[in-house]
């Protein structure tokens, strides 16, 4: 890698620790607190046998009642490093660091999370990666503050120079409305050191506040497969938006200009909330750790096959299933709600 060229490393890179901002009784979460809580110590649970933890309460009464549910839950809490910040509510992909390498060695890029687009407040959860930066859990790396509206759900790279996305969510006018395509393609070339751009100009899920994160829709699992939602019922409303995504993947070449290795990922049967209102469950998020990778679950006839499906993308990776039909409830699912920190960021 030149000197000074920055290379932004994919989920399967090597991993010191994946972060949580974990739920509590003042963000939405506080009528299912105890529902949550138990999906997130599964979490900690699985992710804690192959990596560091690294989790932010809201206060010092938090930070305790963490660390007895999480020794409840049997984590090794040597694994685990606690810190504390009050944040807005829990969506750690978006308003954690996205890490980058430069002169070999990690830095964290801080961007603006402005709640996907101002639809909700963020003001609190924007200060969370400097934060923790203050109290130590970077060591000594260094942090640039980017002065651009980005989360880390609308973005997927294979490590080799391409960024998958999705032009509904970058290009909105609520994120950076002042910057032309071109613009928005130069400031992440300038500060991921990407190369290539695969802009996805169809695909979403009901119930999705993200304007279509990549994340919820189709995801790298090596540098020449993309596994992807997929509806076969034509009577589905997600059955045309889907089609025509699929239509597009197929025309997506990787850096050495061959098609891709395209996987079809089934989307779990409607879930609705209290109010009726669609939720947006998809197999597509699931996070890639050190020899694992965690599957989203939602008590769906379709679980084994996503699972199934997936342990054929990452054959040398333990399959873990994880119930997130709690976190579909505010709209999101279990890559959402972390951010793995590549290997050097946390010790």
């Amino acid at each position: 890698m030149p000197i000074n060229k920055r290379w932004f490393p994919p989920e399967w890179h090597t991993q010191s620790a994946v972060m949580l901002t974990w739920p509590h009784e003042h963000t939405d979460w506080a009528p299912l607190l105890d529902d949550v809580e138990a999906v997130y110590s599964e979490i900690s649970f699985h992710i804690s046998l192959h990596e560091l933890v690294v989790i932010v309460a809201s206060d010092r009464n938090q930070r305790d009642h963490i660390h007895e549910r999480l020794q409840q839950r049997g984590v090794d809490l040597s694994n685990v490093r606690l810190f504390i910040h009050q944040g807005n509510d829990t969506w750690a992909r978006d308003h954690g660091p996205i890490t980058v390498h430069e002169n070999h060695k990690p830095l964290l890029l801080d961007f603006v999370f402005n709640g996907w687009g101002g639809k909700f407040p963020a003001q609190l959860d924007n200060e969370i990666s400097r934060a923790l930066l203050t109290q130590g859990a970077f060591g000594g790396l260094d942090m640039l503050s980017v002065e651009f509206i980005l989360e880390g759900g609308a973005i997927e790279t294979d490590g080799e120079g391409t960024l998958l996305t999705t032009s509904h969510c970058l290009l909105a006018h609520s994120r950076n409305p002042a910057l032309t395509t071109t613009q928005i393609e130069a400031v992440l070339q300038a500060q991921l050191g990407v190369e290539r751009f695969l802009w996805l100009d169809h695909g979403a899920l009901a119930g999705d506040d993200t304007d279509s994160h990549i994340d919820t829709l189709a995801r790298f699992c090596d540098p020449h497969t993309i596994a992807y939602c997929y509806c076969d019922d034509k009577d589905d409303e997600h059955f045309a938006p889907l089609q025509h995504m699929e239509q597009q993947l197929q025309t997506f070449r990787d850096k050495a200009h061959t098609p891709y290795r395209l996987v079809r990922l089934p989307l779990p049967a409607a879930k609705y909330d209290a109010q009726g209102h669609r939720l947006p469950a998809t197999y597509a998020n699931f996070l890639i750790i050190n020899e694992a990778v965690l599957v989203p679950t939602y008590q769906d006839a379709a679980d084994a096959d996503a699972l199934r499906i997936l342990q054929q993308c990452f054959p040398e990776r333990q399959i873990v299933p994880i119930d997130c039909s709690v976190l579909i409830q505010q709209h999101g699912s279990l890559h959402c709600v972390t951010m793995q920190l590549p290997a050097g960021v946390v010790s």
